[in-house]
């Protein structure tokens, strides 16, 4: 069975997005990514947060975020916080290998 894999930043624009391509080919898993502000690029919808098995935030507040909007949507989905601060370029080396070391043991 497939495994839907959600990655959650803010903006979507750097944090996420990386996540998204570098697990796009872990097999067993299909992976999309969203932000929660309001700027994201693409936004956090109920439909991609039911679609998901595990959600995997960026930040403590992505967590709260989601949960104070679609607490409904969130059902008993496993959520993940990885605790990765906001300071990487897209696809920047550091940022892909804590990427790797904290999201493989979930998958």
């Amino acid at each position: 069975m497939t495994r839907n894999v959600l990655f959650i930043c803010g903006k979507n624009r750097r944090r996420s997005p990386t996540a998204e391509q570098i697990f796009a080919d872990h097999p067993g898993i299909e992976v999309s990514s969203a932000g929660v502000s309001a700027d994201a690029d693409v936004l956090v919808t109920p439909e991609l947060l039911e679609w998901a098995h595990l959600i995997f935030v960026m930040e403590r507040t992505h967590r709260s975020k989601l949960t104070a909007r679609f607490k409904s949507n969130l059902r008993d989905t496993k959520i993940v916080c990885l605790d990765i601060p906001d300071r990487y370029a897209f696809m920047d080396p550091e940022l892909v290998t804590q990427l790797r070391a904290k999201v493989g043991r979930h998958l």
